[in-house]
């Protein structure tokens, strides 16, 4: 019997931890209760961050939170189509992205030009099969994306 329970409890433990939820109610109440607590938050206890943050002294609240000059961009590739036809050294549809990096510098203008690419779309580069465009993309995005891409140089 304490085999089943203990089983059960473990079952129930999981379904309370699932991060999948539909509904949004949790989130209101959690919401309303941590702005709540933040209004009782004495000054008393928010002067260490006054004293220190002023001041630019203490502990560096910016470590460790800090996104990498590339890793924006590779996650706008992640979260991106380009997969589909791409991958970092291995030619499929299109070109490696190490062959492009190997193919271009890794400077400001070869970035806008390969961000071009991107959002305009475009072939006889590597072959026949032409790009597909990404217009919904801004400039910026598509910019990062290359920069990721040209970071790949071997």
């Amino acid at each position: 019997m304490k085999k089943v329970f203990l089983l059960l409890s473990c079952c129930a433990f999981m379904a309370a931890c699932n991060s999948n939820s539909t509904t949004n109610e949790g989130a209101v109440e959690s919401s309303s209760a941590d702005s709540s607590s933040a209004a009782n938050m004495s000054a008393a206890t928010r002067q260490s961050d006054a004293d220190t943050s002023s001041m630019n002294i203490g502990t560096d609240r910016t470590a460790g939170t800090g996104v990498s000059p590339h890793a924006e961009g590779e996650k706008l590739i992640a979260s991106s189509d380009c997969m589909g036809c791409h991958r970092i050294d291995t030619k499929l549809v299109g070109p490696a992205y190490q062959a492009v990096a190997d193919k271009y510098e890794n400077n400001e203008k070869d970035a806008e030009y390969l961000a071009g690419k991107i959002i305009k779309g475009g072939g006889g580069v590597w072959g026949q099969m032409a790009m597909t465009p990404h217009p919904n993309l801004s400039e910026d995005e598509a910019k990062k994306m290359a920069q990721y891409i040209l970071s790949l140089k071997k």
